[in-house]
Formats: structure tokens, sequence, C-alpha cells
């Protein structure tokens, strides 16, 4: 009579209850820029508005710059969210942000690939986008990155192919003085 446990005790259906919470872990967030690196060298998934980076991190904990040091881990199902200057200012970026913060919540834990980093990186569209859209464009994203048909690499960044940052000349042309209007170069005093 007393050998069997309590329903009210705290061992009392532990075997189901730990199953239960193993096969649904909560996401964890990437923070270290040497995370976001290395699944830039995973799977690339494009899409109207983000691409879905997504690589396998069991074996390395990227513990130093550049994934120096790897020790052998289990990191998990983790994400982040990259989204830059150029989408917008920080109201824009923070409301994508928010965006992708909840697609990812409710998706990531049930179509996430397991073991995986995966990182959305914002595209100018995306904000504008209605979130029904964005919501069926990432299912599919995790599909196609589950069967491993990602978009093909992209190719090298050139160093220096950005804005001229305010150096050299104010683009009046050959021989313009760079504080005289262009029609009063020419003109003798």
């Amino acid at each position: 009579m007393g050998d069997s446990a309590p329903v009210d005790s705290p061992n009392a259906g532990s075997d189901s209850a730990g199953v239960v919470a193993a096969a649904v872990a909560k996401p964890r967030v990437m923070s270290r820029r040497s995370d976001f690196l290395a699944a830039n060298r995973g799977i690339r998934v494009s899409r109207p508005g983000f691409v879905l980076l997504a690589r396998d991190n069991r074996g390395a904990d990227n513990s130093g710059p550049d994934g120096e040091n790897p020790q052998r881990s289990d990191l998990g199902l983790r994400f982040g969210i990259t989204v830059t200057k150029r989408i917008g200012n920080a109201v824009v970026r923070n409301r994508m942000k928010r965006r992708f913060r909840a697609l990812l919540r409710e998706l990531l834990p049930t179509l996430g690939l397991p073991h995986h980093d995966h990182v959305l990186i914002g595209r100018e569209g995306g904000v504008e986008r209605d979130f029904a859209l964005l919501r069926q464009e990432l299912i599919a994203a995790f599909e196609r990155a589950r069967a491993g048909k990602g978009d093909p690499p992209r190719g090298p960044r050139h160093k220096g192919g950005g804005k001229a940052h305010g150096r050299g000349k104010a683009g009046g042309g050959a021989g313009a003085h760079p504080r005289k209007p262009a029609d009063a170069a020419g003109k003798a005093p």
C-alpha cells in the first residue's frame, strides 16, 4: 500500500516530463561576433525580407577569436539577428528585430535545425512585408535549410568597395575646385 509514490510528489511522472523538456529546448541567443562569422560559412537561404544562415555548431565552441581553441561541446539550438544601418534608422531596425524575434520564438523550437546556429539577416524590404508572409517565407527557408538546399555562396567581399567617406574630390570632374561651383571653375576672376 505504501510502495507507490504519491501522485503529488515531485518524482511522480518525472520520466515523461524530462523527455518533453528535452524535446522542446529553449533556443539560446548568440552574442559573440565569432559565432556570427562562423554561421556565415554555413547554409544560406535568401528570401525577399531576410537571409537565413544555418551552421552546425557541434564540436566547436568558438571560445577564442576566429574560432581558436575549439572545445568539444553541444551548443544546442541558438539564434542571432542582424539588421544593419543600411535598412533604416534605429526605429525601423528595432521594429524589424522585434518581428524576427517573434517569428523565431514561434518557429525555431519546432522547425529549426537541431544543434545549429541560425542567423536572420534583415533585408531592405523586410520591415514593410506582411507578417504572415514573412512567417511563410521563414517556414520555407527552414525547410530548404533542413534539406541542405542553400543558395550559392556570395562572392568575396572587397575592401574599400563602399562609400568614399568624404575623401577626395567632391565630384566636380577633372580640374574642378572643390569649393567653387562647377560653372565658376573655368572662368577667370
